[in-house]
């Protein structure tokens, strides 16, 4: 009985003594990760550099090596709006240089370039000069009408010159007050010509006389803006057939560039993102050391710290198109994000994905002594697993939950609670070490909810966007079951491009729309499908 109880007293001290290198481990990293020398690690920021060569760094000491020959980093594009350039001009007769901003501004849907129009009367629309358009008429006509959308009538009137062979489109209004608004960012596709705003007092300056012909001297300056984002990708190569990949998202607001934060003051704060995700980002660099150390050989793992999850899922959806493994290789993946705010009184954790397999159920009972799970059985949720889902693999995903200081400068590492992401730690790896003594998981299909949470959707297409896509319209990356657009007949890679009369150039502008419907309203959806261009009825 002596020696049983030596020989436990011994087993709880070295569990604790391992416990507390993991909440040592914990506390470097997620202080390191969210320093304010790190500026917020925004993704394609040297904030974010900085991070992957930390994390990068923690793997090389790990013993993780590079999935091939270019190292831990794989690097992709993130195009952003096209942002209005100070460089615009209009020149009238050679000689009035009209002030960008306050005498005109081009309209976010024209192009690049100077161009030069002699001779254009703003009462003739002659071939291959400047037309004019009041839009007056058209705004006091569907003045009580709330889908009327200026924009998308300015370009329709746009197209519609073009085609009649405007060589530029100026649009000004009679009205006592300006209506079209200066948009300075956009990711609308450019038309083929300029289509400029004129305000009414520069209309009062140069133009009260409509008959005098001018000559024209146009310069649209839209800057082309794309920066770059990094995965870190580390492996435990066991030469196995099936791999499982780990991953946690590193990237965060920054200072709320983006337009994803929720901070309402004026000043300008770092978004650190202790919570969100540098305590997932932690875990995963922890979770790397075990199972290395551990010498676990049923599987290749792969460890990934994704960057540009905050701006649509940029990373995780590159890393499964352009992955060196095949992802018909790949048994599961585990997500963790946000995994720092275990409160002590409840050890409340949520878990995503649960339905995606059957065996998660054996893996991981609802049953816990240590923690109370909340199932979430969905594989969609607005996390990195997601893109894995979308290529029928299994997942499960981490949350210990929302709390006041989400996309907030005050997610800072003093509210991380250390104790709780050592345990948490060791609720995934014992999902890892029960997963590998089983066989391949098999995958299943589960319901899928939208992944914003806000409240101001009264209907939903039922698509899953795709953030990363950079063309005209909004590309469905996957299809609801038993939605409108799945029962309407769209299917995933369709590129939707109109709701009735409203264009949907972007997925900003596709939800403005959305909000227009309410539930049980018909609707035409005009979609691209490769070279075809399709029409489908759908009901909300």
């Amino acid at each position: 009985m002596a020696l049983a109880l030596l020989i436990n007293l011994a087993y709880g001290q070295k569990l604790r003594k391992h416990d507390k290198f993991i909440v040592d481990k914990l506390n470097k990293h997620i202080n390191f990760l969210a320093d304010d020398f790190l500026e917020g690690r925004r993704a394609g920021t040297k904030g974010e550099k900085l991070a992957a060569d930390y994390i990068s760094g923690e793997f090389r000491e790990i013993g993780l090596t590079p999935v091939d020959t270019s190292g831990y980093f794989q690097h992709f594009d993130i195009t952003e709006a096209r942002k209005l350039d100070s460089a615009g001009f209009l020149i009238i007769d050679d000689k009035q240089k009209l002030l960008l901003g306050k005498d005109f501004y081009p309209l976010p849907f024209t192009r690049n370039g100077e161009a030069v129009f002699s001779s254009s009367s703003m009462s003739l629309h002659e071939n291959g000069s400047v037309w004019f358009f009041d839009i007056v008429d058209v705004v006091n006509t569907n003045k009580n009408n709330p889908h009327f959308d200026l924009f998308e009538t300015i370009r329709s009137e746009a197209l519609d010159a073009i085609n009649k062979g405007a060589g530029a489109f100026f649009v000004y209004t009679s009205s006592l007050s300006d209506t079209v608004p200066l948009i300075t960012e956009t990711k609308l596709n450019p038309l083929d010509i300029a289509v400029i705003y004129v305000t009414r007092s520069a209309m009062k300056t140069y133009f009260s006389d409509t008959i005098n012909f001018h000559d024209y001297k146009i310069n649209v300056s839209f800057l082309e803006r794309q920066r770059t984002g990094t995965n870190v990708v580390g492996i435990i190569n066991n030469n196995a057939t099936l791999s499982v990949v780990i991953g946690a998202h590193y990237d965060h607001l920054g200072y709320g560039e983006d337009k994803n934060s929720l901070y309402t003051g004026q000043e300008k704060m770092i978004h650190n993102g202790a919570d969100d995700n540098a305590s997932g980002t932690a875990a995963l660099i922890e979770l790397a050391r075990m199972i290395k150390k551990e010498g676990l050989k049923k599987y290749n793992y792969l460890f990934v710290a994704f960057s540009g999850e905050e701006l649509g899922l940029f990373g995780s959806k590159y890393f499964t198109e352009h992955s060196v493994i095949n992802m018909k290789d790949v048994n599961y993946m585990i997500n963790m994000d946000m995994v720092g705010r275990l409160k002590d009184s409840t050890h409340s954790i949520t878990v995503g994905g649960y339905a995606t397999s059957p065996q998660w159920q054996e893996l991981l009972p609802v049953k816990n002594n240590k923690f109370n799970i909340k199932i979430d059985s969905s594989g969609v949720g607005p996390s990195d697993h997601t893109s894995f889902y979308r290529k029928d693999i299994p997942v499960l995903f981490f949350f210990t939950g929302l709390h006041s200081d989400y996309h907030k400068p005050t997610d800072d590492a003093d509210k991380i609670n250390y104790n709780g992401g050592c345990e948490v730690i060791k609720l995934v790896h014992s999902v890892i070490t029960g997963a590998d003594k089983t066989d391949r998981l098999l995958f299943t299909k589960t319901s899928e909810k939208a992944m914003s949470s806000s409240s101001s959707f009264k209907v939903s297409l039922g698509i899953m966007p795709d953030y990363t896509f950079s063309g005209e319209g909004v590309r469905a990356d996957g299809i609801s079951e038993g939605r409108p657009a799945q029962k309407a007949g769209l299917r995933a890679g369709d590129i939707i491009v109109q709701l009735n009369d409203f264009l949907t150039p972007d997925l900003q502008k596709y939800m403005e729309v959305l909000g227009k419907f309410n539930k049980g309203d018909k609707a035409t959806v005009l979609v691209k499908r490769g070279s075809e261009t399709l029409l489908f009825n759908i009901v909300f």
